[in-house]
């Protein structure tokens, strides 16, 4: 772990500010795409309707540039969201990638951050409790 991780100021329940914030972030990134798809359901019919949706999020040149970002991007975060949880033994990455496309990518990414943050501080706390060994 590195230096900056150990020294990072702690908070209450033992967790660092950052940790908290990307839990807040996830709380967000659930609430407002939802909104938005909501939003999207009231206005295309009574249900998600997938292809519309797709078509929309396409319809122009500056939807096909978000949509291709986050595509892109995405993909890239979820490939280390599942190579970070091998190499640090987290629990839960199931859930976390089932939220990401049932939720919202922006609520999956920062909660699997704010749980890796907590994964980190458990394997911290497990080093220090960890004897030295001379041999």
């Amino acid at each position: 772990m590195s230096q900056a991780a150990r020294v990072t100021p702690q908070v209450p329940g033992g967790l660092n500010w950052v940790s908290w914030l990307y839990l807040a972030l996830a709380v967000a990134g659930a609430i407002l795409p939802w909104l938005a798809n909501l939003d999207f359901i009231r206005s295309a019919g009574a249900t998600f309707d997938l292809g519309l949706f797709i078509r929309q999020a396409n319809a122009n040149p500056a939807a096909r540039s978000l949509s291709s970002d986050l595509a892109i991007g995405a993909t890239a975060v979820t490939i280390w969201m599942v190579r970070e949880s091998r190499r640090l033994g987290m629990r839960g990455l199931g859930w976390v990638l089932l939220s990401c496309v049932t939720i919202a990518f922006a609520f999956g990414a920062p909660l699997f951050l704010h749980l890796r943050e907590r994964r980190l501080l458990e394997l911290s706390r497990l080093d220090q409790e960890s004897p030295v060994s001379n041999g």
